[in-house]
């Protein structure tokens, strides 16, 4: 079954930097609070954010407002997709449309940097947009410990560690 990315980007007026996702989980087995990016109950993607930066973050409106902070963007690679088995692997997503916001967004503003949730998000966007990287040469590509709680190498303290050194700064800080 094809599914559409349920949520549209969301990029600041003055952006600097993009968290770039894969896709959303498993519409099919999405419980009533997944409202938006990385909220499903198992990702440790919001988890991760407010123990970086201190924060509490109980709805979209506060994790917009980090963002905007931030100058941060986020949104998915895959704009739609079908599954080849009904759960949320990466490895799974296929007949893969992908997310045409991302040329328009790298022409139209001053990106410094983007950072990957995964290494799969990386292995996709260096294959796919290519010539993004290359006429793009400035922006900095950096690869996220996966907020996946399936990626287990690193603990959620140690993957909070890698994110304070490599994410901005808030402006307080």
């Amino acid at each position: 079954m094809l599914e559409t990315h349920p949520f549209p980007a969301f990029i600041p007026t003055k952006v600097k930097y993009l968290i770039l996702g894969s896709f959303t989980a498993n519409s099919l087995k999405i419980d009533k609070a997944y409202d938006w990016y990385y909220g499903t109950k198992r990702n440790q993607f919001w988890w991760l954010i407010e123990n970086t930066y201190k924060v509490k973050l109980e709805n979209i409106t506060e994790k917009k407002n980090l963002l905007r902070n931030l100058k941060m963007g986020i949104t998915d690679i895959i704009y739609s997709c079908e599954r080849i088995e009904n759960n949320s692997l990466d490895s799974n997503l296929v007949n893969i449309v992908y997310n045409p916001v991302l040329p328009k967004l790298l022409s139209s503003k001053k990106l410094e940097t983007i950072y990957f949730s995964s290494k799969y998000v990386e292995k996709l966007f260096k294959k796919v947009f290519k010539d993004i990287i290359i006429k793009y040469p400035d922006i900095k590509f950096i690869t996220l410990p996966s907020p996946s709680p399936r990626y287990a190498l690193l603990s959620k303290f140690d993957k909070v560690k890698i994110y304070k050194k490599i994410l901005p700064k808030l402006n307080n800080e």
